[in-house]
């Protein structure tokens, strides 16, 4: 149990009082100069003020999980082209571990067709043509690393800075520090698209050892938009309403005599899930929105996609979630079968996401969102330069899993658009300029919401805890 919660379930109210600093007028004084700080008690998602005034006041976070790859994407690289087909030369495999490659393979140079876009001249494929379209936008980094090359460790690695399930993600520290902006919606949404859930798991959006109030509500574009939200059969909303009442005083009784934050949670949870019934089929009917609209996302009512998700996170956030994130399965090209090779596979892909991703941000400009919005996308790793092993002799083409250098961008709120950062070698194996660890990022991150990264803690099992760990440092260059 955590030793500070112990102690006031030992505390009386005597105790409390005599020990706090003015007593009642410190509480009221305490009310009066921040009045969020006594809001907060009663709901866990009341809006609190960052560490520093901040740009990004909300984030969409789009993974792509599987990690897409960046030599064809986004890292040209005209020296591993001219190379294709060649022995990859010793020095870059000694003494590394691949998923599922061994012995000598053979290097392997992109079959897309590359050009520069935008004022910076971004390196884009022809793989993604309407982002082609936004890259003054874009802030591109070059230079990621990480630690882990399996999927699921990587990817909670990503998203909650460890490689095992159990710490808080990216998005439930967002909504810890920060709240919620509408008390009707969960501060923390997360949409899945192509039918599979992330490699991590829940735990990939769960709140770890947080108050469970703050892991990310999962939401389907199809059917009930929250499972188990609605009315039970027979049961009306007045009913519902005199149950939760009920419920409600008994878990009242039960905060005030041992004070758990989890009894509070529960009862933020039962009012949220309450007045949700309204809220969530409102937001997650796209139906009304125009038909140039729906059009420029690729969106279909009622349908389950990633352009429908996209369109769904500029509606949530327009709302006033405070962290939407979509999971998107299908970029794992490793090339044992057409649809994950790096030829009509990650054609086909990148098409079910490249034009949602450009009205994204097309849309939230025109809006006005853009600005107070960051938007990130990326995967968990990298890809190889060389062939997939277990593809040596197939027509089928196809990249390893390779942690160290990849490919991710954000836009929006506090960065650089049209920023190209660091950079890797002439074959694509290794960080040569400003290399940006996985932490940096995620402390980058932070700071755009307003936090000092190792500032934003919480006290676990006799441990402050963080996002970063004990790692991480800004990367300024990103900021604008």
């Amino acid at each position: 149990m955590n030793p500070l919660i112990e102690n006031i379930q030992q505390a009386t109210r005597r105790h409390f009082l005599k020990q706090t600093f003015a007593g009642i007028g410190g509480l009221a004084l305490g009310s009066m100069v921040n009045p969020t700080s006594a809001k907060a008690t009663g709901n866990p998602l009341a809006p609190k003020k960052p560490h520093f005034p901040a740009k990004a006041k909300r984030v969409i976070y789009l993974h792509l999980t599987g990690s897409p790859p960046n030599l064809d994407m986004y890292d040209y690289k005209p020296e591993l082209v001219k190379r294709d087909g060649q022995d990859c030369p010793a020095e870059f495999l000694e003494g590394k571990r691949f998923a599922f490659t061994a012995g000598t393979p053979k290097l392997l140079g992109t079959r897309r067709e590359f050009n520069q876009y935008g004022n910076a001249g971004h390196w884009m494929s022809d793989a993604i043509p309407h982002l082609h379209e936004v890259a003054d936008e874009l802030c591109m980094i070059h230079s990621l690393n990480t630690d882990q090359f399996n999927h699921a460790p990587a990817e909670l690695f990503a998203l909650t800075g460890s490689p095992r399930p159990g710490r808080p993600s990216l998005g439930s520290w967002a909504t810890y520090g920060l709240g919620s902006m509408n008390e009707d919606l969960p501060g923390f949404i997360v949409l899945i698209s192509s039918g599979v859930q992330p490699n991590g798991g829940k735990a990939s959006f769960g709140s770890g050892f947080l108050p469970s109030v703050y892991q990310g509500v999962q939401c389907r574009s199809g059917g009930d938009p929250v499972l188990y939200v609605s009315d039970p059969k027979g049961m009306t909303r007045d009913t519902r309403r005199l149950s939760l009442d009920a419920i409600q005083e008994i878990n009242e009784l039960h905060a005030e005599e041992y004070g758990h934050p989890e009894t509070r949670t529960r009862i933020s949870q039962y009012e949220l899930a309450y007045r949700m019934q309204i809220s969530i089929p409102e937001v997650m009917d796209i139906s009304g929105e125009s038909t140039q609209t729906l059009e420029d996302y690729g969106a279909e009512p009622g349908a389950s996609s990633f352009a429908n998700n996209c369109l769904l996170a500029r509606r949530l956030v327009e709302k006033g979630t405070r962290f939407v994130q979509l999971f998107d399965w299908g970029w794992d090209f490793h090339g044992t079968n057409a649809a994950n090779g790096i030829q009509d596979g990650l054609t086909e892909k990148c098409a079910s996401v490249d034009r949602p991703i450009a009205a994204l941000i097309k849309d939230l400009k025109q809006r006005g969102l853009l600005d107070e919005t960051l938007i990130i996308c990326g995967g968990e790793f990298g890809r190889t330069p060389f062939r997939e092993g277990r593809t040596a002799a197939s027509q089928i083409l196809g990249r390893d899993h390779y942690p160290d250098c990849f490919t991710m961008w954000m836009a929006g709120a506090g960065v650089k658009g049209g920023l190209r950062y660091g950079a890797t070698d002439e074959l694509g194996f290794s960080v040569t300029e400003n290399k940006v660890h996985i932490h940096d990022f995620q402390a980058t991150i932070m700071h755009l919401l307003g936090f000092d990264h190792e500032r934003l803690t919480y006290r676990f099992q006799g441990r402050d805890f963080r996002l970063t760990d004990v790692h991480g440092h800004v990367v300024k260059d990103l900021l604008a």
